[in-house]
């Protein structure tokens, strides 16, 4: 992805957090130079990715494929020091926007509509070797558990939430019609090197950048060390 556009992705999501009412924490609008300057006080931020994360996943056409993430909170399983056994994020998608299909080996997640347009989440079982299944899926929306047939698209309107356990593959979908989408998610620790299982071979966590233009904002993989 190009610098200029993943900084534009970012202002777009300041934009329509604060549309919506969501407030970020502090360091999410910390520059450059300002994390230059931060010290160790600051390692949980560094050391659990919270922050800024805006992927294509490798498929080289944003607007297709992708997601504009903000990790708002994160514990950290290979860290003593980071007890808490929960994370949450906040995700964007503008219309027309797909995410990849995968699912989770270990994280189970809520994955709510907190405003904007409505989202379509496509679910299948898959087995513990990640072959996906033509089974029917057992959905819990908001407390309502559903028997659906496998690919169903869940629609779920503002407010509206879906959980999705460990092997279950997920996507995500905003129809070209509409505004942008605010998602949030509250979930077990979030480990996007190790946990994620994507069902197309070659798709990726985390994007090449062309530098064109200077960075906006730092993105969680890119902080400075503590001085």
């Amino acid at each position: 992805m190009k610098r200029s556009q993943i900084n534009q992705v970012i202002k777009d999501m300041e934009a329509l957090a604060k549309e919506i009412g969501f407030f970020l924490p502090p360091f999410a609008n910390w520059t450059v130079q300002e994390w230059n300057e931060k010290g160790p006080e600051y390692d949980e931020v560094r050391d659990n990715g919270l922050g800024w994360d805006i992927t294509d996943f490798g498929m080289g056409d944003f607007s297709k494929n992708g997601f504009g993430l903000f990790t708002v909170r994160n514990g950290n399983q290979k860290m003593e020091k980071y007890v808490k056994p929960y994370a949450e994020k906040l995700l964007m998608m503008y219309p027309g926007q797909k995410a990849a299909m995968h699912f989770h080996w270990n994280k189970m997640e809520d994955i709510i509509n907190r405003g904007g347009n409505d989202v379509y989440i496509t679910v299948y079982n898959s087995d513990k070797d990640g072959k996906m299944l033509d089974t029917d899926v057992t959905v819990n929306t908001d407390g309502k558990i559903s028997i659906v047939p496998a690919g169903t698209a869940v629609k779920l309107t503002p407010g509206e939430s879906i959980t999705i356990t460990p092997y279950l593959y997920h996507d995500f979908e905003v129809l070209n019609k509409g505004g942008k989408v605010l998602l949030g998610e509250v979930s077990m620790c979030n480990d996007d090197q190790n946990d994620n299982r994507f069902y197309e071979e070659g798709t990726g966590r985390f994007p090449a950048i062309d530098e064109d233009e200077a960075p906006y904002r730092l993105l969680c993989n890119e902080y400075p060390e503590a001085k």
